[in-house]
């Protein structure tokens, strides 16, 4: 009688699948390689065979030049995909543009590499598709109840009051650059704002992408100081990767309001130890309770749990009578939200 773990074992490489011979988000180069999305901790360069979504692969081929693999292939929603006797399908996963969940069935099991994964409305993102399975793996990047994120509109509508009370101050707002600089970019959007936004650098091609996938994200421009005075930027929006706000690029804007989008904002702690003065909790990962409640709407016969607070959800899994561990994969980042 097969197990689960014939199908689906941890290894230091990644997650392994012995009879399709493939890794899921291996850390390290492998032959074949199947990628949820493509944030860094996830999909890495050097694998010989990488199996994605077309949106993530495009993300790949952006992030470390079009020769990140030897063979690339692009696997469309729900499309099942043969891989020796295994299975394989991609499903929308909420996290970023073109994340996915990744289903894999043989001898008649089904376990589902869930990746990351968020279930609020994002227009910047495909929307989260429970699949049913007998074993989910969950990611518990904010596995622990005191995790309950706001509602993302509000935490814009906060950054546009900001704005508002003090018109003579920029406003940085830290964001990392796959996903959530586009998202917040779209939550400011969606509350009306409607001048043009500034970007570092390092987002322009990503920005450029989402807005190529029909993602419209506004008016955007370079924040730099060669076409105007340092006073220009009064009252401006300016959106970058958090590595950029501590080095001097950041002093070129007057008297800054110090802004980071992130679910760990939630932490005082972090807020005041990176210097933000307006956090903003906007997360692209689920909440202690949106974990719990896919975890009852899927209601698998196991489930394991990886990258983040694991112990707190095997241990809510094993009092709701479920069968739970943790998978203690490594390499995977809980800081890129």
């Amino acid at each position: 009688m097969a197990r689960f773990e014939d199908l689906l074992r941890p290894t230091r490489e990644g997650l392994y699948c012995p009879p399709g011979d493939f890794y899921i988000d291996p850390v390290l180069p492998v032959g074949r390689a199947l990628v949820t999305h493509g944030h860094a901790d996830h999909a890495r360069p050097g694998n010989g065979r990488v199996l994605a979504t077309r949106r993530t692969l495009d993300i790949m081929a952006l992030r470390y030049g079009e020769d990140f693999a030897s063979e690339r292939q692009a696997a469309g929603w729900g499309e099942a995909i043969r891989i020796g006797d295994v299975a394989v399908s991609f499903h929308p996963a909420g996290h970023v543009l073109g994340s996915a969940q990744i289903a894999v069935e043989w001898g008649g099991m089904r376990i589902v590499a869930s990746g990351d994964y968020k279930r609020r409305a994002d227009p910047t993102a495909e929307a989260f598709e429970p699949v049913p399975c007998d074993v989910f793996i969950t990611e518990a990047t904010f596995g622990l109840p005191v995790f309950r994120h706001p509602p993302a509109r509000e935490e814009a509508r906060k950054l546009l009051a900001s704005t508002r009370r003090f018109p003579e101050r920029a406003h940085l707002v830290g964001a990392y650059a796959l996903g959530k600089a586009q998202r917040m970019i779209r939550l400011i959007r969606d509350e009306g704002y409607d001048e043009p936004i500034y970007i570092h650098g390092a987002l322009k091609r990503l920005c450029d992408f989402y807005q190529s996938e029909g993602i419209d994200l506004g008016e955007l421009r370079p924040a730099t100081l060669e076409r105007g005075a340092k006073a220009d930027f009064a009252g401006a929006i300016v959106v970058g990767p958090p590595s950029a706000f501590a080095d001097k690029w950041a002093r070129r804007f007057p008297d800054p309001v110090s802004c980071f989008a992130s679910g760990w904002m939630r932490v005082r702690q972090r807020a005041r130890q990176r210097g933000v003065e307006l956090p903003l909790i906007v997360s692209d990962h689920c909440d202690w309770d949106e974990l719990v409640e896919t975890i009852v709407e899927i209601a698998p016969q196991e489930v394991w749990v990886t990258h983040g607070r694991e112990e707190a959800l095997v241990r809510w899994c094993t009092l709701k009578n479920l069968r739970a561990r943790p998978l203690h994969l490594v390499g995977y980042e809980d800081e890129s939200d």
